[in-house]
C-alpha cells in the first residue's frame, strides 16, 4: 500500500510539473511575439571592426515609427522613455541619420529596425564611394588605391555609396522584409505607443528585443590571436577568416600531366598559353544571408558563362588552331567584395606554382603562360562599355578594334558602344590584384559606366535589372539565330546580355582562329533567361537541374546565397556555378556507360531532358582564402593582402512585447523587497520562539517508555 501511495505521488508531481511547463510556454507566447527578419553582423579586418552587435543578453528598445526627419529629431533631442528602437524606411536609412543615431548612443537608441517600405527610395548603397579602397593598385607607398579619387565623389565608381557597410554600430540593426511582420510592428506601435508621449514613462509600451551578440572585437589580429589561444585549450572560436572557392574551367582539356611524386618539384609547360576571361562570383550586403548582387556582379557572371558556352560550340578542335597550345581559362573569383580575396589568392598560388593543385594531375601555370587577361567588370549600362587599360598597347588597340567590329556591325545590330579608357582610373575588379603585382601585366577590363544606385545592398535584385522570367521551356543548350527575337524585346535584360556576350565571344573566336567570325549564330537569350531565373528567383530551376546528377534533390525555391561566407558556411553559389560551367563547357562521351562515368574529368549530368549523359569536363575549384592566413607572422597592418574575418555568434532573434513602465518596475521591485523583508522577519521570529509557539507539541522522545530497573 505504501509503495502504491509513493508511485501515485510521483505521478502527481510529474503531472504538475508538465502542466507548469505548458502553462509557462503559453504565458511566454502571450507575452512575446517573434519577428522574422535578418540581422546586421560584425566583420573585422587588420585595423578595424565593422557591423553591429547587441548586448550579451539582448538589446531592448521601445518601438517608434519614423516617417519624417522630424520623428528622428524627436527621438534624439527629447526622448520621453528611452531607450528606443526606431522603425526606419529605406529612404531615411541614410549615412547622416545613422551616424546621428550612433552618436546618440545606446542609452537613447538601443536597436534600429529597417522596414521594407521602398516606395520613396531612390538610391540605397552601403558600400564606399571607392570599393576596395585600400587594396587596389597603389603607387608611391600610398595607403589608398590610385584607381579612384575619394576627393571627387562624382567621379568615383560608386558615387551613391554611404559607406555604412564599413561602420561600426553600438546597437543591432535588424531588417524586416515581410509585409505582415511590418504590419505587426506598426499595429503594436499605434496601439500602445503613438499617443500621449508625455505619459510614456508612466505606462507600458510596445518594445522589441533583438539578440545578435557578436563574439569578436577590435580587429582580425586580436580576434585570431584569441581564437588560436582558446582553441589550444579546447574552447570555441571568436571569428573565422572569410573563405570560399573560386570556380575555373578551361575551354579545351589540358594535356600536360603532372609528375605524380608528392615531393617532386613542380615544373611549368612553357608551350602552354592561356587567355584568362574572368569575373566576380560574390556580392555582399549589410544583412546576413541577403543580397543578390543582380547588377553589381551577376550580369558579368552571366556574360562569362554565355561567352564560354558560345566558344565551346563554335570553335574547332584545339589541334586545328593556328597555335594548338592556346587555351582559354575562365575564372569566377570569390570574395572580391572584401579586398579581392579570390584573385589575391589566385595570384599568390601562381607565384608559388600552386595553381592548379597537384590533385588535378596537371602541370602548374605561371605568369609566363598567360597571354592576356580580359576581366569582365560591372555592366550597369550594357550599351555603354569601356575597355580599360593602364597603358595603350598594340594588344589593347587590336582587341578594341575587334570588339567594335562586331559591336557596331549592322549585320548583327547589337548597337553597343565600346570606348577605350587608358590610365589609372580603372574599375575595382579582379584585374587589380594582377596589376598590383606587376603594372605591365596585360590586363584589359570591360566595364560599363557606373549607374547602379543599389550597389552592395539588399535592393540590388531582379527589380533593379528589370528581369521578367519568360519560362519558354525551350532548348537553352544551343546557339540562337541572329534574327530570332521571338520571346524578348531588344531592350530586355536577356537580349542585352546576349548582345554583349556575343561580341566578346566573337572577338575571342577571331583571336584564337585568326579569322573573322562570319556566322549567323549568336548567344542564346533563352540561356540568359534561365540563368537569371536560377540566380535571382529559385535554385529549383531547369538550368541547375540539367547541370546536376540525374534525380538529385531539387534546389531550394530560393536564389543561392552569393556571400563568400566562412569555412563550413554556405557555398551555394560556387557549387552551382561549378556544375553550370562544367555542363556548358563539357564534351559528350556517348560511348562511356554510366557506371564508368564517376570520376573527374568525366561527369554524369542529367542534361536538358533529365535522362542522363556522360560528359568530359574541365571545371574545378581553387581556394579563395587570403594568403594573410597562410603566412606565418603576417603583418596585419601592411595592407598587402585581405585580412577580413567574420565574428561568430550564437543566435539571431527578435521579438516584441509590452515593456512595463519605470513606475511599474519600481513598484514591483519595492513590493518584492518588502515581501522578502517581512518573510525574513517572520522566519526569524518563528525560529527564535519555537518553544513558546509550539509548547504543546510532544518532544521527539515522548513516546519512548521509561527505563526499567535492573
Amino acid at each position: 500500500m505504501a509503495q502504491e501511495v509513493k508511485s501515485a505521488a510521483i505521478w502527481l508531481l510529474l503531472l504538475l510539473q508538465s502542466s507548469a511547463i505548458v502553462l509557462s510556454e503559453r504565458t511566454r507566447d502571450k507575452i512575446y511575439q517573434p519577428i522574422i527578419g535578418a540581422s546586421c553582423f560584425r566583420r573585422l579586418n587588420g585595423t578595424h571592426q565593422t557591423g553591429c552587435s547587441s548586448t550579451y543578453s539582448g538589446s531592448v528598445g521601445v518601438l517608434h515609427l519614423i516617417n519624417l526627419e522630424a520623428d528622428l529629431e524627436f527621438l534624439i533631442s527629447s526622448p520621453p522613455s528611452p531607450p528606443y528602437a526606431p522603425l526606419i524606411p529605406p529612404h531615411l536609412f541614410t549615412r547622416a541619420n545613422l551616424l546621428r543615431l550612433k552618436e546618440a548612443g545606446p542609452r537613447i537608441i538601443s536597436v534600429v529596425l529597417l522596414i521594407n517600405r521602398p516606395k520613396k527610395m531612390s538610391q540605397f548603397s552601403h558600400e564606399l564611394n571607392c570599393p576596395n579602397q585600400y587594396s587596389g593598385l597603389k603607387l608611391d607607398n600610398r595607403s589608398e588605391t590610385v584607381t579612384c579619387d575619394t576627393t571627387n565623389v562624382g567621379n568615383t565608381w560608386n558615387r551613391w555609396g554611404t559607406g555604412l557597410l564599413h561602420e561600426d554600430f553600438p546597437f543591432p540593426i535588424y531588417y524586416i522584409a515581410d509585409a505582415e511582420e511590418i504590419e505587426k510592428l506598426e499595429n503594436c506601435f499605434e496601439k500602445f505607443n503613438n499617443f500621449d508621449y508625455a505619459s510614456h514613462a508612466l505606462r507600458s509600451l510596445c518594445a522589441v528585443e533583438v539578440k545578435s551578440f557578436m563574439s569578436a572585437a577590435v580587429n582580425s589580429e586580436v580576434c585570431m590571436r584569441r581564437t588560436n589561444f582558446i582553441n589550444n585549450l579546447g574552447g570555441s572560436k571568436y571569428c573565422d577568416p572569410l573563405e570560399g572557392r573560386n570556380v575555373y574551367a578551361t575551354l579545351y582539356p589540358r594535356n600536360s600531366p603532372e609528375n605524380l611524386e608528392a615531393n617532386a618539384a613542380r615544373s611549368v609547360n612553357a608551350n602552354e598559353k592561356f587567355i584568362i576571361v574572368s569575373c566576380r562570383l560574390d556580392t555582399t550586403s549589410m544583412f546576413d544571408g541577403l543580397g543578390l548582387g543582380a547588377m553589381d556582379s551577376l550580369l558579368s557572371l552571366a556574360t562569362l558563362t554565355q561567352v564560354a558556352h558560345m566558344l565551346r560550340l563554335l570553335l574547332p578542335a584545339q589541334s586545328t588552331l593556328p597555335d594548338p597550345k592556346r587555351n582559354v581559362l575562365f575564372v569566377a573569383f570569390n570574395g572580391e567584395s572584401y579586398d579581392y580575396i579570390g584573385s589575391q589568392r589566385f595570384v599568390y598560388d601562381i607565384e608559388h606554382l600552386a595553381f592548379p593543385t597537384r590533385s588535378t594531375l596537371s602541370t602548374p601555370i605561371s605568369f609566363e603562360n598567360i597571354e592576356f587577361m580580359l576581366d569582365i567588370g560591372t555592366l550597369d549600362d550594357i550599351g555603354n562599355i569601356k575597355l580599360h587599360t593602364l597603358t595603350s598597347t598594340p594588344l589593347a588597340q587590336q582587341l578594341l578594334q575587334k570588339l567594335n567590329r562586331y559591336a557596331k556591325s549592322p549585320r548583327y545590330g547589337f548597337n553597343v558602344n565600346i570606348e577605350s579608357n587608358v590610365g589609372y582610373q580603372i574599375p575595382p575588379t579582379s584585374a587589380q590584384s594582377f596589376l598590383r603585382r606587376e603594372t605591365k601585366f596585360p590586363a584589359l577590363i570591360l566595364n560599363a559606366v557606373p549607374g547602379n544606385k543599389y550597389y552592395h545592398s539588399i535592393y540590388d535584385d531582379l527589380d533593379n535589372v528589370a528581369f521578367i522570367y519568360a519560362n519558354t521551356s525551350e532548348d537553352f543548350t544551343i546557339l540562337a539565330d541572329i534574327n530570332d527575337k521571338k520571346y524578348f524585346d531588344s531592350d530586355s535584360l536577356q537580349m542585352k546580355v546576349r548582345n554583349v556576350s556575343s561580341i566578346v565571344a566573337m572577338t575571342l573566336y577571331e583571336t584564337l582562329t585568326g579569322k573573322q567570325y562570319q556566322g549567323n549564330e549568336v548567344a542564346n537569350s533563352i540561356l540568359a533567361d534561365e540563368f537569371f531565373y536560377c540566380y535571382l528567383q529559385s535554385s529549383d530551376c531547369p538550368l541547375f537541374k540539367a547541370s546536376s546528377y540525374p534525380n538529385s534533390p531539387a534546389g531550394l525555391p530560393l536564389p543561392p546565397m552569393r556571400y563568400i561566407s566562412v569555412l563550413g558556411g554556405s557555398q551555394e553559389s560556387s557549387g552551382w556555378t561549378y556544375r553550370l560551367l562544367g555542363y556548358l563547357l563539357s564534351h559528350p562521351e556517348p560511348n562511356v556507360p554510366k557506371e564508368n562515368c564517376s570520376q573527374l574529368p568525366l561527369f554524369y549530368f542529367a542534361g536538358i531532358n533529365g535522362t542522363g549523359e556522360c560528359r568530359r569536363t574541365t571545371q574545378n575549384f581553387t581556394s579563395a582564402l587570403s594568403p594573410a592566413f597562410l603566412i606565418e607572422d603576417y603583418d596585419w597592418r601592411s595592407g598587402q593582402y585581405s585580412t577580413w574575418t567574420e565574428s561568430t555568434w550564437s543566435q539571431f532573434s527578435a521579438r516584441i512585447f509590452l515593456r512595463p513602465s519605470n513606475v511599474h518596475e519600481i513598484t514591483t521591485l519595492s513590493i518584492g523587497i518588502v515581501v522578502f523583508i517581512i518573510s525574513f522577519c517572520l522566519i526569524y521570529i518563528i525560529s527564535s520562539r519555537w518553544e513558546v509557539l509550539f509548547e504543546d507539541v510532544p518532544a521527539s522522545n515522548a513516546a519512548l517508555p521509561p527505563p526499567t530497573a535492573c
